[in-house]
């Protein structure tokens, strides 16, 4: 059988564009003499909608798009369709609605598979929605038997999970129980570092247990925080790659199932390639995605802003980035020289704005009330707050996208400013630790020097006062980092960290912070997820409480 994978990117909400969309790619297929087109999982309305599932008016328009598809498969004789998309099914008690794959073919509706397995964990709140299905079937089509499942039912596996399984089924042994002869699995399984490797093992498992072939086809894209890295994969029965798709693309391409004789290398990516091209992607898909061509940051002259400067002029093309430099009485002269030189290197527009006469007009304001008081923090967090304002007042008067600039290891304890330089609509860097940005500035520096390396090589410092260093008040970065990815990633206590080594005064320092920075967190724009634990849409924790970890 020819099966095509359709690796595509939806736009989450805009049912009437992906199904135009489909009925393109659909109609090309059945010339080309494809017997089946599989999309995604909940292609039809993009992943995830959220709450756009609670309205009624909603799940009809997919119901009414999926008969629009029903119809136009009488023009395609030869191909069938393989499409995600949530149904109402009131068979089921429960909230009446599944996450499913709807199989049609020449005007008929032949099969729907609900999912099973409904995550609740991370990003993913499933059960808010949907019913699972009760039990998977396998269904005939041109011959063969198909298995279909649909994403977390193909993550039910006891060599993953070493005895904790999740669930108490699992639906691929269920179908390859039923004698299925190609199993397909449509999923919109988000990006995370080194998650493409962990994926292409469970396949490859289930293909060789059950020595069934094994069909893959996921999402791509950015859709708000979360970034899909497609991926598909076509397995054969020992667990061999027979074909891979690209990453971070969309792609689309036609297989013979028949045809199994050789075996493809898989296009496995070093960890920070991978990271640095779905943050290109999810620049680029959140800006096209919100109606923005353009966006502007603040170079400070360090490498959070350099590694963002170069990330946005790569994603969007440096005509359509503008950076804005703003020193204060405090900026070191390489927060100008270095940014322009950073500037020029990319060819993105730069502008020069002193903020001296702006900060000395707030300090006139607030002289009496501050009369006699020592300055602090306050009048640090003044000088960020003005560049904050110049930065939105651009965004607002050319229609720039403001692109915030702090990181990870910053925004975890709170070194950063609300309403400052945390101002913006996309946080490009928030989920990347300030180890993983020298990471990616080499990366970005691998073939030719276009961070200049001046900026690569000073001390970080916000230079809000005079000879001011990150590791004043920060653990070393290195050390930082390791304690956040123990305690965030890996769900260590403050005991166990420590048990491990690491000094018990730092340790708790951190996780004190971690906890006392909620609320800053909370008010921050939508960061790019590319760890296993992002703040944000994945991180639930509670703002006014008091509790040990």
């Amino acid at each position: 059988m020819k099966i095509t994978l359709a690796q595509l990117n939806p736009l989450v909400g805009d049912i009437q564009g992906n199904t135009q969309r489909l009925l393109t790619e659909w109609e090309r297929c059945n010339k080309e003499g494809s017997d089946l087109l599989i999309t995604p999982e909940m292609y039809l309305c993009g992943y995830p909608p959220r709450d756009l599932l609670e309205r009624n008016n909603f799940v009809d328009q997919m119901e009414v798009a999926i008969q629009h598809l029903r119809h136009e498969s009488r023009r395609f004789s030869r191909c069938g369709l393989l499409v995600g998309t949530a149904v109402r099914d009131h068979k089921i008690p429960g909230k009446g609605l599944i996450n499913a794959a709807i199989l049609i073919y020449e005007g008929n509706i032949l099969h729907i598979q609900g999912k099973s397995l409904l995550p609740t964990y991370d990003v993913f709140d499933e059960r808010r929605y949907f019913d699972p299905a009760v039990h998977p079937q396998t269904v005939a089509f041109k011959g063969l038997r198909l298995g279909i499942s649909i994403c977390e039912d193909a993550w039910n596996a006891d060599e993953f999970w070493k005895g904790k399984l999740p669930y108490d089924t699992d639906p691929i042994a269920i179908l390859a129980q039923q004698e299925a002869e190609l199993l397909i699995n449509m999923s919109a399984s988000p990006f995370h570092r080194g998650k493409d490797t962990l994926r292409l093992k469970l396949l490859q498992w289930h293909a060789r247990r059950h020595q069934i072939p094994f069909v893959w086809v996921n999402q791509v894209g950015g859709n708000d925080e979360l970034l899909f890295d497609g991926n598909s994969l076509f397995i054969d029965e020992q667990g061999r790659v027979v074909q891979a798709l690209p990453a971070f693309a969309e792609h689309i391409e036609t297989i013979d199932t028949s045809q199994r004789d050789s075996e493809q290398k898989y296009p496995s990516m070093e960890e920070i390639e991978s990271v640095y091209e779905a943050l290109l992607m999810g620049i680029r898909d959140y800006l096209r995605k919100n109606g923005f061509s353009r966006a502007v940051l603040g170079l400070s002259g360090g490498i959070d802003s350099a590694v963002t400067a170069v990330l946005a002029c790569r994603a969007l093309g440096p005509a359509n980035v503008l950076g804005i430099t703003m020193p204060s009485p405090f900026s070191s002269p390489g927060s100008v020289t270095d940014s322009r030189e950073l500037a020029r290197n990319l060819g993105m527009a730069f502008k020069i704005i002193p903020i001296e006469p702006l900060y000395n007009c707030y300090l006139q304001a607030l002289e009496r009330d501050f009369a006699g008081l020592d300055r602090d923090i306050t009048e640090e967090n003044i000088q960020a707050r003005i560049r904050g304002n110049i930065l939105m007042a651009y965004s607002n008067k050319f229609g720039y996208l403001l692109l915030s600039t702090g990181n990870k290891s910053e925004m975890a304890v709170g070194y950063c400013t609300l309403y400052g330089d945390m101002s913006g609509g996309l946080s490009v860097l928030a989920d990347v630790p300030k180890t993983m940005v020298y990471e990616l500035a080499e990366y970005i520096n691998r073939h030719e020097i276009v961070i200049p390396p001046q900026i690569t090589s000073k001390p970080p410092s916000a230079e809000l006062s005079y000879n001011q260093f990150d590791q004043d008040t920060l653990p070393p970065y290195p050390v930082l980092d390791s304690i956040l990815d123990l305690f965030l990633e890996k769900n260590l206590s403050s005991q166990d960290i420590i048990k491990l080594g690491y000094p018990a005064d730092t340790v708790n320092w951190v996780v004190q912070a971690l906890r006392r920075s909620e609320y800053k967190r909370r008010q921050a724009a939508p960061g790019l997820k590319v760890t296993s634990k992002a703040f944000g849409i994945g991180r639930r924790m509670p703002i006014a409480a008091r509790y040990t970890l």
